[in-house]
């Protein structure tokens, strides 16, 4: 019954901003540790962003730095991923998960939605 749905994605130009949004059900986002990893063809599942189940800490992954941002909208039961001046290298199927306690490691994660495309081209 848990249940978690990524939207905001799309096609954008180098330079340009997306944010992601992913909708839980079955579980409250408050009490969950939030995080957002991407994967591309060919490569390792990789650890973008994550907060903490209050808010009050957040990582981010060497891809991202300066340029991704993680936070919650509990009173939506949403999470959301801000990315600016996107890349190339950016492109992606991007996937939210939740978890008990933050951490950076994919296999950590319980609950995983299906994923969104993001794709970064001129």
């Amino acid at each position: 019954q848990v249940q978690l749905v990524e939207s905001g994605g799309g096609l954008v130009e180098p330079g340009g901003s997306l944010r992601l949004s992913c909708t839980a059900s079955g579980l409250t986002i408050s009490n969950y540790a939030l995080a957002w990893f991407r994967q591309a063809p060919g490569a390792e599942r990789e650890f973008v962003q994550g907060i903490s189940w209050n808010g009050g800490v957040t990582y981010e992954g060497d891809s991202g730095k300066g340029r991704f941002s993680v936070s919650k909208d509990n009173t939506k039961n949403t999470g959301y991923l801000q990315m600016n001046n996107l890349k190339p290298d950016d492109t992606a199927t991007y996937y939210c998960a939740t978890s008990e306690y933050l951490d950076m490691v994919a296999n950590s994660y319980e609950y995983w939605g299906q994923g969104v495309q993001v794709t970064v081209s001129s």
